[in-house]
């Protein structure tokens, strides 16, 4: 991470509290954040405005930061011809769609750092990624004159058409129409194809490079397999997981994954980690454990919970963004070591260690430095040694040990200390998932001091906030934020029977659908209407590494319109995912968040009331279970949320109640019995 001389006169960017924005805050440009100030000059001066995009663990951010934004020539020129803003994505994501949208319309592949460039009205007419200085400076020498000269007009030109563009609605640009919902088994099977050509067969992931984890690619595939039995579908998750758990982009000594693998086989890391992948990792490896019961999966969730609590928990329970790539100027320093290094710190075990995880004399990366990594299962690498499974696990727990000492020496990645509360949700779900699998009563405290921690500091009203550092909460929640804070809380009413979270999660819910919705569209927009005005307000659709924000929605009102008994909640949940349908059949790697809602739609999803004095007994066997298809309700006896009205637990004795469309089986007494009532059920 860079630093520039605290010598150097601060500029405006030292009164944010994003960390991305202090970075630069002592740069010699003249950064202004986001907002009506740096606007107002732009349309008084008529000055084109440059807005460059990033986030604290972009190595490539720093990199130009190096490079240009610390360079008084460069800079010099930058303030000259441009109001130059700095944004972090990460807090401002509605800013950063906006021109990442306006930089592909251009025919440019997007990234960060992301720099595009606007008329005064802020319409964008050129942009880019990263850029040499040499290219940086004749880029921006170009454009200032051009906009200060005779070609102002044909920009001018140029910036109307791309915020026509902009504005357009992606459900008109991809051809998707309303239509009435009709799911079917065989238009299911086309959507598991139409994904499956596109496997990796031998390492996991989409067959390409570099590769990056898709939480949730995997999560629909293991829903997939809950409805249809399909084996391809539950091969390729568990391949999948294996393969990343064995690579270098797990942290196979401290817990946690990075960012992606630059490779295709899972080796190399960037090594940024990032809450959000984390959190959505926990949920997919807790998950195949209840698939499978594989004891390398279980270790995943534990020990990438203990990186996370380690190291990206605040004192009061919130969790920070992101580890940093670089340490001391160089990318991944922190996490690998040359085979001398490993002989000082492992001692007479490291030729065991360095077969176990695969470190060699001239290094298995850069500068002779080994990424540790695996290439077989505990039991075989024991077999092959004839060591017993109990000692090779014992030397595995001292090994981790002993690098975790070594590292504990080095200087560390930098932390992005801003608090997120998409971000934090998924966390939270992570936690929940995680204590549904494994019943580790640690997780569910948890998941329940984070979920205090939302409710009191970015908690207003019915309202969200995106944002909270130093005490203070900023910037307006973005329909990520409430629809991942949703999930997060029906979650957690599901593994504690304590109504109060779905209550809030109702309340929330209902705060997006009157300040959200789009009822021309029946989709929910990004932003809030009381919020910012940008050139255009947009929908997000897709996924990427985090869910598409309107499928995250449509799976919460599918799941409280059946907690709820809320037809309303129901049907928009379908109009949505009939919008959309035929462009998950054919797209369904871009949509897998969507697609799982089609897999609960293919049949009535189950409505499971537990009432007695055994609910929570039973509530945590039914959770070894992978029942992503049910809801879950219970209480010691009858309550009043619409699951639990009128059920009983005669004589006292705990009764479970298997429904669907509001007709239920015959009531049962153990979970076995209740199990045998869901059909397609898969063992774990």
């Amino acid at each position: 991470m860079s630093s520039s001389p605290s010598s150097a006169a601060a500029n405006r960017l030292s009164q944010e509290t994003s960390p991305y924005l202090l970075q630069h805050a002592h740069n010699p440009v003249d950064w202004y954040p986001w907002g009506p100030e740096a606007l107002s000059r732009a349309q008084a001066e008529q000055k084109p405005i440059l807005v460059s995009i990033g986030y604290a663990a972009c190595h490539w951010c720093h990199v130009m930061e190096q490079e240009s934004f610390e360079n008084p020539r460069i800079a010099q020129v930058m303030n000259a011809h441009f109001v130059c803003i700095k944004v972090d994505r990460e807090e401002r994501p509605d800013v950063d769609q906006v021109y990442m949208d306006a930089l592909q319309a251009m025919g440019v592949q997007g990234g960060w750092p992301l720099n595009v460039f606007l008329n005064p009205e802020a319409k964008p007419f050129y942009g880019g990624t990263y850029f040499p200085p040499r290219s940086w400076t004749q880029l921006l020498e170009s454009i200032g004159q051009a906009y200060q000269g005779e070609d102002r007009a044909q920009l001018d030109k140029s910036a109307e058409e791309f915020a026509r563009v902009l504005r357009a609605s992606d459900l008109e640009k991809y051809g998707a129409t309303a239509a009435k919902l009709a799911v079917s088994t065989e238009q299911f099977q086309l959507l598991v194809y139409n994904l499956s050509i596109r496997f990796d067969p031998e390492k996991g992931g989409m067959n390409r490079a570099p590769k990056f984890p898709m939480p949730s690619i995997g999560r629909f595939l293991l829903r997939a397999h809950a409805r249809t039995g399909s084996p391809l579908a539950l091969t390729h998750t568990v391949l999948t997981l294996r393969e990343m758990a064995w690579g270098g982009i797990y942290d196979q000594a401290g817990g946690g994954f990075a960012r992606y693998s630059v490779d295709a086989e899972w080796l190399v890391p960037h090594f940024e980690k990032m809450l959000y992948d984390n959190g959505q990792l926990v949920s997919l490896y807790s998950e195949a454990y209840q698939l499978t019961q594989d004891k390398l999966f279980r270790t995943v969730v534990y020990d990438t919970i203990a990186f996370v609590q380690r190291e990206l928990m605040s004192p009061d329970g919130g969790f920070y963004s992101s580890l940093d790539a670089d340490s001391e100027g160089e990318e991944g320093k922190f996490y690998v070591f040359t085979k001398e290094e490993l002989q000082h710190i492992i001692g007479e075990q490291e030729p065991l260690f360095s077969d176990y995880y695969n470190c060699t004399a001239l290094g298995n990366w850069e500068h002779g430095r080994n990424i540790l990594h695996r290439h077989e299962s505990d039991a075989d690498f024991a077999a092959r040694h004839e060591l017993a499974p109990e000692v090779l696990a014992e030397l595995v727990a001292e090994w981790k040990k002993k690098i975790m000492r070594a590292r504990a020496k080095r200087v560390r990645p930098g932390l992005d200390d801003k608090i997120l509360t998409g971000w934090n949700a998924l966390m939270l779900i992570g936690l929940v998932d995680a204590y549904r699998a494994f019943g580790e009563a640690e997780f569910l405290a948890l998941a329940l001091q984070n979920a205090r921690f939302l409710q009191q500091n970015l908690r207003h009203g019915p309202r969200l906030h995106r944002n909270y550092k130093a005490g203070r909460a900023t910037i307006d929640g973005f329909l990520e934020d409430y629809a991942l804070t949703i999930q997060a809380y029906v979650g957690l009413y599901e593994v504690t029977f304590d109504a109060q979270w779905l209550h809030e999660a109702d309340e929330l819910a209902r705060y997006v659908l009157t300040h959200f919705f789009d009822p021309k569209e029946n989709q929910f927009f990004y932003t809030d209407d009381a919020g910012e005005k940008l050139i255009a307000r947009k929908k997000e659709l897709f996924d990427n590494v985090i869910p598409g924000s309107n499928s995250v929605m449509a799976h919460n009102l599918l799941r409280l319109s059946l907690h709820l008994e809320n037809d309303e909640y129901h049907d928009l949940a379908a109009t949505m995912l009939a919008q959309v349908q035929e462009l998950v059949v054919k797209e369904p790697q871009h949509l897998a968040n969507w697609a799982a809602l089609y897999a609960a739609l293919l049949q009535p999803m189950a409505e499971i009331a537990i009432v007695g004095p055994e609910a929570e007994d039973m509530r945590a066997e039914l959770g070894r279970h992978f029942l992503p298809h049910a809801v879950l309700a219970g209480a010691p006896a009858a309550a009043e949320l619409p699951l639990l009205r009128q059920r009983t637990a005669p004589n006292g004795q705990t009764t479970l109640y298997v429904c669907f469309n509001r007709s239920c089986q015959q009531p049962v007494h153990s979970v076995a019995e209740a199990l045998a009532q869901l059909p397609n059920h898969v063992a774990g």
